[in-house]
């Protein structure tokens, strides 16, 4: 006679491994590709404080989009916004 557990014992644990191991995976995409999250591009912004404020609109809209942050307002909070974000001296 066999003094192992039941079948259904041991496939229990496996089974909550699996799905614990699909909710990771599931959390994690949604961690990276989620649009109401941080991106980091692979570059970093260069831009001196000079080229921000003369930095067109549509160009700040593209540049805080491409880091998911919001571009609300109008040009003038967006450049401030942009100078917040990405310059960390005075330049």
């Amino acid at each position: 006679m066999c003094t192992g557990g039941s079948p259904a014992a041991s496939v229990a644990p496996k089974k909550v491994a699996l799905e614990a191991a699909k909710a990771s995976a599931k959390w994690r995409g949604q961690w990276h590709n989620g649009p109401e999250f941080f991106r980091m591009p692979l570059h970093y912004p260069r831009y001196t404080r000079v080229q921000y404020e003369a930095m067109e609109e549509a160009q700040l809209d593209f540049l805080l989009k491409e880091y998911g942050l919001p571009c609300n307002g109008d040009v003038a909070e967006k450049r401030k916004d942009a100078i917040g974000h990405f310059l960390w001296s005075e330049n």
